[in-house]
């Protein structure tokens, strides 16, 4: 039998966090959130809204320059938080507890928590403000249709294996990645879920939708596999070392960043091209990447919140020498 979840996770998610790190010489931390370990940050409007360790949730209405600490009943570490519109939005995390702001993230209430605290959600996706799907360790699935009046458990797995993270492609299409090589896909909002085979029995961390059909999956050991039909046939992609891959987003170039424990990002500058270690001057672990306005790039974990301007990350795409060489995983 697997021991319980850690106490800072979201699960296998993330990389193991170290509650006392240090910043790479020239990177500036912020006031605030430097000082918190943080593992995940969305968009709230205009405003950005990030959660962490010990109930933390911190707001900033300037693009990741400055923050303030929102109002929280609770003291769960947070693992997940997404908004629905600029002002619905819902956190969750240890304790199995899902919170809930109505008002842009400024103030929250504790909107469900189940009877066994051991349970943790380790993600949750807002489709609009009123729809919600919440997921977790052993297979915990929850989801509301009105704005978390009432929240109903799914079972979505025979096996109860962790599921770390939601995200939605372009056509409204649902992805979730878990471990033991899981992959689903739901084309009816979360009501069902089907199996994505994969080559890969390790844990995946997410699935990053790069089109309508074409799709990332990352996670364990640095794994990296590609897909050009939505997932009926996988290609595995050259990484630069085998670490832990928690998080990814495409920039409006096209060019893909991976972060996790490599501290630093791992970068591809197309569609079909293999990734390369890049330093940003980031020397801790990376939970979350947010691409903010303008091209800039917010990277939150176990420094807290990291704002990247947009010249650091076009140097990372194309870097003045050669790239950082890379090797297939075995």
């Amino acid at each position: 039998m697997r021991s319980p979840a850690p106490l800072v996770m979201r699960c296998t998610r993330i990389l193991p966090l170290l509650l006392l790190s240090l910043l790479a010489p020239g990177v500036q931390a912020l006031p605030v959130a430097s000082r918190t370990l943080l593992l995940d940050a969305t968009q709230a409007g205009e405003a950005i809204v990030a959660v962490g360790e010990r109930g933390t949730i911190l707001r900033s209405v300037d693009q990741a320059r400055t923050w303030v600490t929102a109002q929280n009943p609770s003291a769960a570490a947070l693992t997940g938080v997404s908004f629905g519109d600029a002002q619905h939005g819902w956190a969750v995390g240890h304790d199995a507890i899902i919170l809930a702001t109505t008002d842009g993230g400024v103030s929250w209430t504790r909107q469900w928590q189940g009877e066994n605290l051991s349970d943790s959600f380790l993600d949750v996706l807002a489709l609009d403000a009123t729809h919600v799907i919440a997921v977790g360790a052993y297979g915990l699935c929850l989801k509301t249709t009105d704005a978390g009046r009432t929240w109903t458990r799914q079972r979505i797995l025979e096996d109860d294996y962790h599921l770390n993270h939601l995200t939605r492609g372009p056509t409204g299409t649902l992805y979730l990645a878990g471990e033991h090589g899981t992959l689903l896909r739901s084309t009816d909002r979360g009501t069902t879920w089907s199996p994505i085979p994969t080559p890969y029995d390790g844990s995946f961390y997410g699935i990053l939708p790069l089109g309508e059909r074409r799709i990332l999956a990352y996670g364990l050991r640095g794994r990296v596999y590609r897909s050009e039909d939505d997932g009926g046939t996988w290609q595995l992609v050259t990484t630069p070392e085998p670490v832990l891959l928690a998080t990814g987003v495409q920039t409006t170039s096209g060019a893909i960043l991976l972060a996790g424990g490599a501290r630093g990002l791992v970068v591809a500058t197309g569609a079909g091209g293999e990734f390369s270690r890049r330093d940003v001057g980031v020397a801790t672990g990376i939970a979350e990447l947010l691409l903010l306005p303008g091209e800039a790039l917010l990277a939150v974990g176990e420094a807290g919140a990291i704002r990247l301007e947009a010249a650091q990350i076009q140097s990372a795409i194309t870097p003045a020498g050669a790239p950082t060489s890379a090797h297939p995983q075995r």
